[in-house]
C-alpha cells in the first residue's frame, strides 16, 4: 500500500487560497482517478478538486469552511501497490527489507505532514464572513489573541482581510493584557459593522433565511467598497437608434454564419473598451497613496445568477477583440456563469466593470464600484422616446431609441471632468455607429 497526498491545486493567477465548502467523499470511500473528492470556493467561484489516483480516502486534513492555501495537503489517499512474490526466499527477503524500510520512511513523512496540517487546521477559525489565513491564525494563537479581538483588527488586504503585517502592527501597539479585550475594540467593531449594533428582531410570523456563502461575500464586498471609495455619479443619455436598426438587420445572418446570438452587450463593451483606451486614467486602481495604471483593458461583465446572486466574469484584453470575438466571449462567459461553470481565473484581473441594469427594466442606476477598480458603468433599458431630430431641412419630432448610462466613479482619484468626459466618449462611440458596418 502507498499513500498519496491530495494537494489544493493552482486555480488561476492571483488565487492563493480557497475555502472548503463540502466533502463529496468520506473516509473509507473508494475513489477513482479524476473523481471529485471535495468542493471549494474562491471569492465567488465554486470548483471541484478531483483525485489524481485510484484509491481509498483514509484521512481528511481540513473541515468544511476551513481556508486552505494552494499547495497544501488536504487529504490522504491510500493506493494499491504492486506486490511481487517469489519462490526464492533468499532472493526476495533483501528486497522486502528494502521495501519495508522505504515504506516506513514514506509513511513517517506522510504522518509528519498529516500532523503539521492538523496543527494548522486546529488554529483555523472563522468569524461570520471573515476569513483568516493559517499564518494569521497561528500568530493569533501564539500571542493569545481571542476571536473577538481578532475580529476587531482592521485589515488592509483584499476584501478587508487581516494580513501578516496587520496583525504584527497590531501586536506592536498592543498594550492591554492578552486575556483582556482592548478598550478600542468595541469602537472599531461598531464603526465597521454598524448594523450589528441594532439587530432586527423577527416577530412570530417572520421567516428567517440564512444568507448563502456567496451572498455574504457580496455583502461584505459591497460594504467595503462604499467605505473605501468616494462614490460620485454622472448620467448621460445616448441615442442608439442606429445600433438598434443595424442589429435588427444583421442578427439573423450573424446567427447563421457564426452560430452566436448578437446582443447589444458586445456592442456596448466595444464602445467602453475604446473609451478606456482614450482615457487611460479610468483604467486604474488605487493602492494606499499610489495609483496603478493598468496596461491591459480587462472588462468585468456583471451577470445575474439564477439564485439571484451576482458574479462578474472578466473579458481579458477587450480592446484587442473585434465585434465577432467580443460577441463570442460575452456569450461564453454569460452561459458558463448561468451554469456555474466559471473557473477562478475567469473572474480575476478586471480593470473596469459594466453592468446592464436595463435587463430588469431599470432606466438608470447608481452601481457600486467593484474594488479595487475606480469606475463602473450601468446601462439602462433602451426605450422608444419622442425626440427633436435635427436635419438640414429643419428640426422635427421623431421616435428614437434612447438609453441612459450611469457612471459611478471614485472621486478620490477621478474628478468630475474625467468621469464626465469618459461617459461622454462612450455615448459618442455609440451614436456614431456606422449603419452600413459589416462584420
Amino acid at each position: 500500500m502507498a499513500k498519496f497526498e491530495l494537494k489544493l491545486p493552482k486555480m488561476g493567477e492571483s488565487v492563493a487560497e480557497a475555502t472548503i465548502t463540502s466533502w463529496l467523499k468520506e473516509v473509507g470511500d473508494t475513489i477513482e482517478a479524476d473523481e471529485a473528492v471535495l468542493e471549494i470556493a474562491t471569492d465567488k467561484v465554486d470548483s471541484e478538486v478531483p483525485s489524481e489516483v485510484d484509491g481509498v480516502l483514509v484521512e481528511k486534513l481540513f473541515n468544511v469552511d476551513d481556508v486552505v492555501q494552494v499547495g497544501q495537503t488536504i487529504a490522504i489517499i491510500e493506493t494499491e501497490g504492486e506486490s511481487s512474490s517469489s519462490t526464492n526466499n533468499s532472493t526476495s527477503q533483501p528486497t522486502k527489507n528494502v521495501e519495508t524500510k522505504t515504506d516506513t520512511v514514506a509513511v513517517a513523512q506522510v504522518e509528519s505532514t498529516v500532523e503539521t496540517a492538523k496543527e494548522t487546521a486546529a488554529t483555523v477559525v472563522s468569524s461570520g464572513d471573515r476569513f483568516y489565513s493559517p499564518l494569521v491564525k497561528n500568530i493569533a494563537k501564539k500571542e493569545g489573541i481571542g476571536q473577538e479581538e481578532l475580529d476587531a483588527i482592521q485589515g488592509t488586504g483584499k476584501d478587508g482581510r487581516v494580513t501578516k503585517n496587520d496583525i504584527l502592527a497590531y501586536l506592536e501597539n498592543r498594550t492591554a493584557p492578552k486575556s483582556e479585550k482592548p478598550a478600542a475594540a468595541p469602537q472599531v467593531k461598531q464603526a465597521s459593522e454598524p448594523v450589528k449594533a441594532a439587530p432586527a428582531v423577527p416577530t412570530g410570523d417572520d421567516e428567517i433565511v440564512q444568507m448563502t456563502r456567496m451572498g455574504k461575500l457580496i455583502a461584505h464586498h459591497m460594504v467595503d467598497s462604499v467605505q473605501t471609495s468616494a462614490h460620485v455619479q454622472s448620467f448621460i443619455e445616448a441615442d442608439v437608434t442606429k445600433i438598434w436598426n443595424w442589429r435588427k438587420k444583421v442578427k439573423d445572418s450573424f446567427m447563421k454564419r457564426e452560430g452566436e446570438n448578437l446582443t447589444f452587450t458586445p456592442i456596448f463593451m466595444e464602445a467602453v473598451a475604446k473609451a478606456l483606451r482614450d482615457f487611460p486614467m479610468m483604467n486604474i486602481s488605487v493602492q494606499g497613496d499610489t495609483i496603478i495604471k493598468k496596461k491591459h483593458i480587462n472588462l468585468g461583465m456583471a451577470a445575474a445568477l439564477p439564485d439571484g446572486n451576482l458574479i462578474v466574469p472578466v473579458i481579458k484584453d477587450a480592446d484587442q477583440l473585434n465585434l465577432v470575438g467580443m460577441t463570442k466571449k460575452v456569450n461564453d462567459l454569460a452561459n458558463r456563469a448561468r451554469q456555474n461553470q466559471l473557473k477562478p481565473d475567469d473572474i480575476q484581473g478586471g480593470t473596469y466593470t459594466v453592468t446592464n441594469v436595463g435587463t430588469f427594466g431599470s432606466i438608470m442606476g447608481t452601481p457600486i464600484i467593484n474594488q479595487p477598480q475606480v469606475g463602473i458603468l450601468a446601462l439602462g433599458a433602451i426605450r422608444k422616446m419622442p425626440a427633436v431630430v435635427e436635419t438640414p431641412e429643419g428640426d422635427f419630432i421623431g421616435i428614437r431609441y434612447k438609453m441612459i448610462m450611469s457612471h459611478s466613479y471614485d472621486h478620490r482619484v477621478v474628478n468630475g471632468a474625467l468621469g464626465g468626459q469618459f461617459v461622454k466618449a462612450v455615448k459618442d462611440y455609440l451614436e456614431a455607429w456606422d449603419p452600413n458596418r459589416e462584420i
